[in-house]
């Protein structure tokens, strides 16, 4: 099961982007500016975890897909 961040920074539209980092995404946030979320099946879980720390979350549109909405 892959492993996920959430960018400590937000977008400039104001989302902070969850990754999956066993995608080798090239817009992974630098590693001090990710906070990990763990281990999840699926984008899915990954971004209801980031919205324990962020109210406006969405998938990075290259490694979470099925999650981005923005």
């Amino acid at each position: 099961m892959p492993r996920f961040c959430v960018n400590k920074n937000a977008q400039p539209t104001g989302e902070h982007e969850v990754h999956n980092l066993d995608a080798r995404c090239q817009y992974l946030p630098l590693p001090q500016n990710q906070l990990d979320l763990g281990v999840f099946s699926d984008c899915v879980g990954a971004l209801a975890a980031a919205r324990n720390h962020y109210t406006n979350v969405d998938g990075c549109k290259y490694c979470a897909p099925q999650c981005h909405k923005k």
